[in-house]
Order: structure tokens, then sequence, then C-alpha cells
């Protein structure tokens, strides 16, 4: 393939109106496609093969891209490869082997494909009508999202942006179910004069709850929160009194250590007492494929509601995440959508259990991800990545630094000494580049934290990588 051909210009400004025709836009749009696929292509042979930071000289390049408003109209095969030139080396190589920052995943090769197609689809998922194939695509991918986490028969859903939406749709269902239930319509009349509802979370809450909940009017400062164990788990001793006007957040997974809140002693006795449960279980939750690993998620299927995301252990890309509801019916009376024009009768219509109408057909990535790994793929990644973490953390311990965590999933946190040490070893492995590590606090504790999400990370990016933790450790 020649990505260096010229792509013909039928711009208003540079060709005749003639030069529009059917023939031509079908010429363009197959070569810019086609220079997009050699310059991916070439950007994901050498994603391994350089630093997973960008260089310096290649952010400042990205001046370039800035500027004023163009005037006049830019050659679309010239976009695209001002775009490789310029905005591949200033990208982070999240797509490598070596990123262990941040819960990021990579993007199996089935999601990748399909994202082509969907771009080139170019369909608004929120409405039967207007896709056909991506309403069912998304409707399909819910259902065995649901399966595969072991979810009740029934539960529905939505696909979203990332566990912040998810948490925000699973919320605003458990809102409403509440507020229902003690007589108040909430999408009707609004909070002012509603009955109120006590959120309960634990103490090492994630920050797309409380940002959900600040969204959905409920108050980031109002929530009732619960002790945690040095794990991050929320104690049993220290609940609150719970009711049917509460709403009590579990974690599965906590973001810095892993650790699951313990589902199995809390839902049965939330649930008799009719408190809604809501679950964070953003990358967690996934550890339901792995036989190995199952147990951890052990009673989190009680709850009402969970949140997760694609886009971390399923590797689905960017950006995908998944709200799901015991009794959909609650996601539907918070999220539907009416209007005279628009043409809602499908049986299950997306918009109806989404915040938006307009919106990408994430969820043919996500169709596409989960077909081509399976069950037994899906618990291998988690597996496998598991497995690495745990490499990461014996080879720490074994040349002298502490870890402090239980390393029961893929998140490490280790410290090379004093706070001040510690944030230098890991701006030290940051410049050098060989991987990529965020820095963290845990309980007044400063940590550098390893997160691996990614299929594509080797037993040889491990190696690779402990050894220049190492090196970055012993400068002085």
């Amino acid at each position: 393939m020649d990505i260096q051909k010229t792509s013909p210009d039928i711009s208003a400004e540079n060709s005749p109106k003639t030069a529009h025709t059917a023939e031509a836009i079908a010429t363009v749009r197959a070569d810019v496609v086609a220079r997009a696929a050699g310059y991916a292509a070439e950007y994901l042979a050498g994603v391994d093969e350089r630093g997973v930071a960008p260089a310096t000289a290649a952010v400042d390049a990205l001046a370039e891209l800035c500027g004023a408003v163009p005037e006049g109209s830019t050659d679309a095969a010239a976009v695209v490869e001002m775009l490789h030139r310029v905005g591949s080396p200033g990208t982070v190589a999240s797509s490598g082997g070596r990123y262990f920052g941040f819960v990021v995943g990579g993007m199996v090769p089935a999601a990748l494909g399909a994202g082509v197609l969907a771009n080139a689809w170019n369909q608004n998922a929120g409405m039967q009508a207007q896709t056909p194939t991506a309403a069912i695509l998304e409707a399909t991918a819910v259902r065995w999202v649901a399966e595969l986490l072991g979810l009740p028969e029934g539960t529905g859903g939505a696909v979203v942006t990332g566990a912040t939406m998810a948490n925000f749709c699973g919320l605003a269902a458990a809102r409403h179910a509440l507020l229902e239930r003690a007589g108040w319509d909430v999408e009707a009349d609004g909070l002012f004069g509603a009955p109120p509802i006590t959120v309960v979370v634990g103490d090492e809450v994630h920050s797309s709850v409380i940002k959900a909940l600040g969204m959905l009017g409920m108050g980031r400062r109002r929530v009732v929160r619960v002790p945690v164990d040095g794990q991050g788990r929320m104690r049993i001793d220290s609940l609150p009194r719970l009711d049917e006007r509460t709403i009590v957040c579990l974690q599965a997974g906590n973001v810095n250590t892993g650790s699951f809140d313990p589902a199995g002693a809390i839902c049965p006795a939330a649930r008799e007492l009719g408190a809604w449960i809501h679950v964070d279980g953003a990358f967690g939750l996934w550890a339901t494929t792995s036989e190995k690993l199952r147990h951890l998620t052990a009673g989190f299927e009680l709850a009402d509601s969970w949140a997760t995301d694609g886009h971390k252990w399923p590797n689905v890309g960017y950006d995908c995440g998944v709200a799901l509801v015991r009794e959909p019916k609650w996601l539907k009376a918070a999220m539907a959508i009416q209007a005279a024009y628009l043409v809602l009768d499908g049986a299950r219509e997306p918009s109806h259990y989404n915040p938006e109408l307009s919106r990408r057909a994430r969820g043919v990535e996500l169709w596409a991800a989960l077909k081509s790994l399976g069950r037994a793929g899906l618990g291998e990644i988690v597996e496998r990545t598991t497995a690495h973490a745990q490499r990461f953390a014996e080879g720490l311990r074994a040349a002298g630094f502490r870890v402090l965590n239980d390393v029961v999933i893929n998140q490490v946190l280790v410290q090379f000494g004093a706070a001040e040490e510690t944030l230098r070893v890991a701006s030290r492995l940051q410049a050098e580049g060989t991987c990529w590590c965020g820095t963290t606090v845990w309980q007044g504790q400063t940590a550098m934290r390893i997160s691996v999400s990614s299929w594509a990370t080797t037993e040889a990016d491990v190696a690779l990588s402990l050894g220049a933790m190492l090196r970055a450790a012993a400068r002085q």
C-alpha cells in the first residue's frame, strides 16, 4: 500500500463543484482510510520500540497542530499525514505492553478493527430506527456483560463512556427507585422538598462515585463515610443503620490496592432492610471471569446496580463503560426521553437507558471484544495480568522494597523509602522510558502504583520493566 500517494483534492476552495461527485467522494474516502490504516499499522508496529512517555521534543512539536482557525480548506490526506507525523510521537504508548499507569487497558485486535468499521458506519446509537445494527449489538453486549459478571437473569443496562457515567446511571436508577417508593417522582418534581436519601460509602470510595453523586444533586459532602481496613475494605462493624432510604456503595477492585469490599457479608443484610446496593466495579468485577479469582467477587451479584469499564480489563479501548441494573425499569424511569419527532418504539430503545440521545456506537467495539475473547479469553487476561502484578511485587520485595498491599489482582503499591525518594524513583522511571508508572498517596503513605491491565503485556515486558525500576531505585 502506497501511503504517500497524493489524494484528489475536492475541497470547496480548490475544486470545481463538478468534482464533488459520488465517484470523487468514494475515491477520497478510500484513499484517506487506506492512508490512516497504514499510519496506524506503522504506529502500532513501533509502539514497543519507543519510550512509553513521549519525548519533550515531541510534545513541543505539537504546537504545529495549534494556531489560528484555518481560513481555507486542507486536503484530507494532508490532515491525516500531519496527525501521524506530529501527533503520533506526542502520544503515550498505552497501546504497548509496558504502560502501567491509571488502570489503562490496551485494545484487543477485534475491537480495534471494529472501531474502524464503526467510524465508517458513523451511526448515531440513540435509536433503533437510526441504526438497527448498533442497537442490536449494544443490547447483545449488555446481556453478555451481565452474564459474564454472574449477574441475575433479566439484568439490563447501557453502554456509556466509562465508569463515571456508569456510576451516574446506576445511582440515578437508585435515586428514582427509592424516591418512587416514598411517593416522590424525582424526574418530574426534582429534589426540592423530596424525602431525604442517605448514601453510605467506604472511606476509600472512588472519586467517580462522589462526582456522580454531585451531578445527581445528592451532594458530594452529604455521604456517610465508613472506616476501612489497611487494604481499603469497608469495615462491617462500622456500618451505620440501613433502611429503605439508603444507598450503599460498595467497591469491587480498589483503584490503589485492588481490594474488594466484603459484599457477601454486607449485601444480604442490606437487601433485607430495603437498602439499594450499588457496586463500583470498574475493573474488579471482571475477576468473575476467572475460575482462580472468582471468589473475590462473591456476593456482589446480590446488588441492585453495577458500574464497570470496557476500556480496562476487557481491553475494548477508549471509551467504553457499562451501567447495569437488576431491574432495568428503574434505569429507564430515570433516563427515558420522549419527543414527537423521535421514533422510539423498538423492543429496547438505547436512549431510554442512557443519559445521551446522540452518541457514538461504542457498543460495536464492546461486542467485538467479547465475541473475540469469550469467557475463557477474558479470564485468561485477568489471570495473566494478575500474575504479572504478583511478579512485580515479588521482585520488588526481593530487592528490599516495601509493597504496601496484598496483591490480589492487578494492582501493586510500592515504596522506595521516604516519600521524596519514592517520587524521585517514579520520576526517573518515567523519564527513562522503558515503562510508565504513576504515584499515589495511600492512607497517608506515598507510593508508586503499578497497574497491569493490558492484554499486550508479556513476561518479557515485566522483566524489562522490573529491571528499569530497580535501576531507577539504585541511582543516587
